[in-house]
């Protein structure tokens, strides 16, 4: 869920000349030379070329499916991530393992006689955990299983199919491609994705493929519905009248991305995406029924199960930073497995048109001589330029604490 996703921010190596995947497997392969005991991990070295087998991966436009396709028994180089990035991992367990349950809003009812206790479930969840499963949403369960389905059958399409749609170009509303930060991070990830960008005037059927036109847009209009109910519901849980999320516009333009995670040879040597929280106000997952979602509570990672017909929903930095902490983020991680293909469909929240450029800051209604302002304002343009630039928001480091103006008490 990684928001550089969102936007596909990525310098695009210049000079591209035609190679062929199998000239990456070989060289992935030759460079793949791991630490020593007791050497640090670099990202750069005598004996390796990040930027080079970089640059060698894109120009394939195969992705990491093609990557695996190809036959590739070993995790190149290029994705192996330092022992930081893959400490706590386990990719056998279930949420169930750990005694902990993901909280479960049920918005059965919601809009009449359940509304006060559906209100009360979504605060206790947003100060504690920062993340839910939401039941009940209004969602047909056959729009969710064709996008999940449509995202998996353009991933697993041949190479000359789906490369003429792979682009890091910032201004088309439709591209495909795998590792948005892939030429920035310090390692890349095991996934590649479609990007769906509904700007406020709406993303053209013309610009999407055909094969995901009809349940793109059936799902968006579905996922259009829920956010506004969750708004509503949202600015009640933090004491406002309803409409307040609303009138601010912090999340009326949305971003779609459809991730798809192949199976992996070495699974303990890389990630499907790294620990990170979301640039973003709110956050809405869609998976299919193979796990590796993970969320950090209580300085423990969760594994979190998919459930059939349920939506995942977390709140992203800029919502806590208006909440004045009053909600949290949820730092979230996706494990690489042998088990898959695991797909998954995101949707990002924010700011629209000018009001993206103007400030926000802590709600001043959740404000006091108790409870002074944490952070200082900011746009949605400025956190996630700092986002990109600092390198944290692509390698694990939390982004929103540049942000703060005190300590919390």
């Amino acid at each position: 869920m990684f928001l550089q996703n969102i936007n596909g921010h990525t310098a695009s190596p210049e000079g591209h000349n035609p190679i062929t995947l199998i000239g990456f497997k070989a060289s992935a392969t030759k460079m793949q030379t791991l630490p020593s005991p007791g050497e640090s991990f670099t990202c750069s070295g005598p004996c390796y070329d990040r930027a080079k087998e970089a640059k060698e991966f894109e120009e394939t436009k195969a992705g990491v499916k093609g990557l695996v396709d190809s036959g590739v028994a070993k995790v190149p180089r290029l994705f192996i991530h330092p022992p930081q990035n893959l400490r706590d991992l386990s990719s056998d367990t279930d949420g169930a393992a750990t005694g902990l349950e993901v909280p479960v809003i049920d918005m059965m009812g919601c809009e009449d006689c359940r509304r006060k206790d559906v209100v009360n479930d979504l605060r206790r969840a947003l100060e504690t955990w920062g993340f839910f499963r939401i039941i009940n949403h209004g969602i047909p369960v056959d729009a969710m299983e064709r996008m999940l389905e449509t995202v998996k059958q353009f991933h697993e399409q041949p190479e000359g199919v789906k490369r003429e749609w792979y682009s890091r170009d910032d201004a088309k509303k439709f591209r495909y491609y795998s590792n948005g930060d892939l030429f920035w991070s310090k390692a890349a990830t095991w996934k590649d994705t479609l990007f769906f960008d509904f700007p406020s005037g709406g993303l053209e059927p013309e610009a999407v493929p055909v094969l995901c036109r009809e349940p793109v847009f059936e799902y968006e209009k579905h996922i259009e519905k829920l956010k506004r109910s969750l708004s509503e519901l949202l600015s009640e849980a933090l004491g406002l009248d309803s409409g307040y999320l609303g009138e601010i516009e912090c999340m009326e333009s949305k971003t779609m991305v459809g991730h798809y995670y192949p199976i992996c040879p070495e699974p303990e040597l890389t990630l499907g995406t790294i620990n990170h929280s979301d640039a973003a106000f709110l956050t809405l997952l869609l998976q299919n029924h193979h796990g590796g979602l993970q969320f950090r509570h209580k300085d423990q990672w969760v594994d979190v199960s998919p459930v059939p017909g349920a939506i995942l929903a977390n709140i992203g930095d800029l919502m806590q930073l208006v909440s004045n902490d009053k909600f949290k983020s949820a730092e979230h991680r996706v494990l690489a497995r042998q088990a898959g293909p695991r797909v998954s469909v995101a949707c990002f929240l924010f700011p629209r048109g000018t009001r993206k450029s103007k400030p926000y800051g802590p709600i001043e209604e959740l404000l006091d001589e108790d409870n002074p302002p944490l952070y200082r304002e900011t746009s949605f343009p400025e956190y996630f330029g700092y986002y990109l630039s600092s390198g944290n928001g692509m390698n694990g480091e939390a982004v929103l604490p540049h942000f703060r103006v005190s300590e919390p008490k």
